[in-house]
């Protein structure tokens, strides 16, 4: 029965929030308003920019160890020149600010469908500005809006998720995990040819265009264990207890170096493995797929690959944000606990990095309480995320009743 009453959170609240807390997000990277600790805009406006300048040259930064990303991050570092009567980084800000309105109209449009609901949106709403101004100042936000609309797009059109996660993963490799959960049968063939003739046609049009396109391999290999990830805090606490390692400034963020470090790293690329494992045995036994599933498959799978890498930077919990209000959209999704955690792992971080920083380079309480409480969210997250996911598609456990969802009016067909 039809009550002609707007869908839940419709109307302009969402717009009304978003706009006043991106006015902060802009005052904040503008330097109106000043937040405490390190100048998170200087990767804008120094290294992005020093980037951007080699890249007009006709080349990557071949001699530029902190250049660790895809060969499609060239134009997202190149994205200001649509603005050239602006300054490098005010373009910069104003087109980040452009991707976060797309998000939010995605995500509000998509939470007009039968069966699904605004509050995916207020997720994002909410989540973006509790991770304060360096969201803003980084190019993930742009990445993870490739992701929400290779998401909302892959509900119908497994092609078009297919090619827009092969473009996302060439911006910055993590969106590969979107194509984890795609239905078996046709959906799987549609969106992982479509990925692997959109990956084998972009990467070859960018090696093309410029020399250098694939070096960052190199330099991502040579990383050690960032002091924000799960495993430095092993060596937050060694230091405590004196501990002869340091901290130093290594390939583009603060590395330990010392005593371990290298064993520490190759345990956490072991236990990458590990859950590399765990998506190839759930892939293998699901057998329930509903139309959330895809967007709780890249969510649990992103948030694996997050807890268990070398370097847990503030940026990345965007990507977990935008994920996880895709999964919000939807109703009935068993990921609004893990949702909410990453919330709550979104306003520590901002505690963190920049307001906490010189705390945790120092390994001090503060410091490492706060690390403790981030990284230990995230993983709460991630194992809640990963049992439900397990539980609603695997049959033969509790649980593995993944109810028809409601796509375009009409309830999907559950897969077996």
């Amino acid at each position: 029965m039809t009550t002609g009453r707007p869908p839940t959170g419709s109307g302009p609240w969402p717009y009304a929030v978003w706009a006043l807390t991106r006015l902060w997000l802009l005052a904040c990277v503008f330097k109106v308003v000043t937040v405490p600790g390190p100048d998170v805009t200087v990767d804008v406006s120094v290294i992005y920019r020093g980037w951007y300048e080699v890249l007009l040259t006709g080349t990557y930064p071949l001699d530029d160890v902190t250049w660790q990303y895809p060969p499609g991050a060239a134009l997202a570092v190149l994205s200001p020149a649509l603005l050239p009567f602006w300054e490098y980084a005010t373009a910069f800000f104003v087109l980040v600010l452009v991707c976060d309105a797309l998000v939010l109209g995605l995500l509000l449009y998509a939470g007009r469908r039968p069966g699904t609901r605004a509050a995916g949106a207020w997720v994002w709403v909410a989540g973006v500005p509790l991770l304060g101004p360096t969201v803003y100042a980084r190019y993930d936000l742009m990445v993870t809006a490739v992701a929400v609309a290779a998401l909302l797009a892959g509900v119908r059109r497994p092609r078009a998720l297919g090619a827009l996660a092969a473009f996302g993963a060439l911006l910055k490799g993590w969106p590969v995990l979107l194509l984890v959960g795609v239905r078996k049968g046709r959906p799987t063939r549609a969106a992982w040819t479509s990925a692997a003739l959109s990956t084998a046609g972009l990467a070859a049009a960018f090696a093309l265009w410029m020399p250098g396109a694939f070096a960052f391999l190199a330099f991502q290999r040579d990383r050690g264990t960032e002091i924000e990830s799960l495993g430095a805090l092993v060596f937050h606490l060694a230091r405590q207890f004196g501990w002869e390692g340091r901290v130093e400034l290594r390939y583009g963020s603060m590395e330990f170096v010392g005593p371990q470090v290298e064993l520490v790293s190759t345990l956490a690329l072991g236990l990458a493995v590990l859950a590399l494992g765990w998506l190839l045995l759930w892939r293998l036994r699901a057998r329930l797929f509903a139309v959330r599933t895809p967007a709780e498959a890249a969510f649990t799978a992103v948030l694996l690959f997050t807890v268990t890498s070398r370097v847990i930077s503030p940026q990345y919990v965007v990507w977990l944000v935008g994920l996880a209000a895709v999964c919000l959209v939807f109703r009935g999704t068993a990921m609004t606990l893990p949702a909410v955690l990453v919330l709550v792992a979104a306003g520590v971080t901002l505690l963190e990095f920049p307001v906490g920083f010189g705390h945790v380079l120092a390994s001090d309480a503060w410091g490492v309480t706060l690390l403790v409480v981030r990284n230990g969210l995230l993983v709460a997250a991630s194992l809640i995320a990963a049992r439900r996911l397990w539980r609603s598609t695997v049959p033969g456990r509790p649980g593995a009743e993944a109810a028809p969802s409601v796509v375009g009016g009409q309830p999907s067909r559950v897969a077996r």
